[in-house]
């Protein structure tokens, strides 16, 4: 699956004579998965802000003479992929007011009513805004008023209506928050007598930082002069986007002290219970599908072979293809392997399917390979639902399980077979309780209230809890 788009990875830290710009790089380095679109950091030396960012990949944004200038002892990193006011330099992050307060921010807020009324009667901007910029506004009139940023950010979060990790800088201060439900996750972490905030533990794990704890839902997290306090700004209901294991979260990443790795592996056991296939080597799609693919071959005792090879830079290019490099579609970005498959009985594995034209293509270059069948097996249900709080899906009508069956949508992408794992077995993979879980792409479940987006959302035209296809000759539904 390539076509979701997690919104933001947040990095912060702070910490007496440490190199907090140089950290938050490569701790930004380490988040790159999280969003590619634009990076940025600013950093405090509790008098003074200095800030760069730009559209672009991290290494792209920063080089050694921008890194060396920031200087000070707090800083706050961010990646962005846009789902709020959509591309532009203006929006990337973090948000800068007053050259004192800066905002990194992962996840969305399907509603801005609440915040937008609010700034406008107190006549601050709120124009052509992200959701970001105008929680970032909000706090700034709560420390116009004299409030310090704990306080300010207290006063400020019940405007907050949707989904939040948010670190924010004044001064000589750090704050790391979630929302009530903790959809998108938040780390926190000890090095050299700083204190380090990031969006996975991995970028943790890089930096040499001793991961603490998860920030939890409704928790604040301040830093100041070297201490670090914590209060609950609300009463915590843990809903965690189970999305973050199925396909965001890097698999050297923990999460809600799971090992990532292990719960896409453990799904791959699953398939293998739900639908064992007679097949000759196991392929998966990667980088995600590959956990899940090992657990299978293990279980199955099939071989594992990597049948795909991924092209790791090339889609990660501002330069567009001349056209008949975009007819390629997928092509730029995976190459199939003869060799593994030629002749073969193929399982190929997948963390989901979206609008499904990836799968096709995916599909139709192992049979031009040499693949006798290809059975496609995928980590999750059927996405059925669309995302409002920080992942960027088509409109619910693109999403191919939402007017389609199983066996339709198994003729679409042309795969000899299809089995999508069980609710009950992703659920089941992650060894955590499903009341810890948003599972909203699938259930159509949203914790948060959506408010006015519920106008977007409607009954999928199959409700069926029946994951798998019956083999039938592959037809094309609908036109090349």
């Amino acid at each position: 699956m390539h076509e979701l788009k997690e919104k933001c990875g947040v990095f912060g830290i702070a910490g007496e004579g440490l190199d907090v710009a140089r950290l938050t790089f490569f701790g930004l380095c380490a988040l790159q998965h999280r969003g590619q679109e634009s990076a940025g950091i600013a950093v405090s030396d509790g008098t003074k802000f200095s800030a760069h960012k730009h559209t672009g990949l991290v290494t792209q944004v920063f080089n050694e003479e921008i890194i060396s200038s920031l200087k000070g002892h707090i800083a706050v990193g961010h990646n962005r992929y846009s789902t709020s006011a959509g591309s532009n330099l203006k929006h990337s992050q973090p948000v800068i007011v007053k050259d004192s307060l800066a905002l990194a921010h992962n996840g969305n807020l399907p509603s801005v009513t609440d915040l937008v009324n609010f700034l406008s009667k107190h006549n601050r901007p709120t124009d052509d805004m992200s959701d970001s910029e105008l929680m970032t506004e909000a706090i700034a009139h709560y420390l116009d008023q004299g409030l310090n940023l704990e306080e300010a950010i207290t006063k400020a979060f019940p405007l907050f209506t949707g989904s939040f990790s948010l670190l924010v800088m004044h001064k000589n201060t750090l704050v790391g928050v979630r929302d009530q439900f903790g959809l998108r996750p938040l780390s926190f972490a000890r090095l050299d007598g700083g204190y380090v905030f990031s969006s996975e533990t991995c970028a943790l794990k890089t930096i040499g930082a001793k991961h603490m704890c998860e920030v939890s839902p409704g928790e604040m997290i301040v830093v100041k002069d070297g201490q670090m306090e914590s209060r609950q700004v609300a009463a915590p209901n843990q809903k965690l986007d189970i999305f973050e294991f199925v396909y965001f979260a890097r698999p050297d990443s923990e999460l809600l002290g799971r090992s990532v790795y292990k719960v896409r592996k453990n799904a791959g056991i699953e398939l293998a219970k739900e639908y064992p296939v007679a097949a000759d080597v196991v392929i998966p799609v990667p980088l995600t599908g590959i956990p899940a693919a090992v657990g299978y071959s293990q279980a199955m005792g099939i071989p594992y072979e990597m049948g795909l090879t991924q092209n790791r830079y090339i889609h990660r290019t501002f330069i567009q293809p001349e056209q008949h490099l975009r007819d390629q579609g997928v092509r730029l970005k995976l190459t199939a392997m003869p060799e593994a498959m030629r002749g073969q009985r193929v399982v190929l594995i997948d963390d989901s399917i979206v609008r499904g034209t990836t799968s096709r293509q995916i599909i139709n270059m192992m049979f031009e390979a040499g693949a006798k069948e290809v059975h496609f097996l995928i980590c999750s249900p059927p996405v059925k639902y669309p995302d409002f709080y920080g992942i960027d899906t088509p409109i619910q009508n693109q999403l191919i399980a939402f007017t389609h069956s199983v066996e339709e949508i198994r003729q679409f992408i042309g795969a000899t077979s299809l089995h999508y794992l069980s609710y009950a077995g992703l659920i089941k993979s992650t060894e955590l309780p499903e009341s810890m879980f948003c599972t909203s792409f699938f259930t159509g479940v949203y914790p948060i209230d959506i408010r006015e987006r519920k106008a977007d959302v409607a009954e999928p035209i199959y409700k069926s809890d029946d994951q798998v296809s019956t083999p039938a000759p592959v037809q094309p539904l609908f036109p090349s």
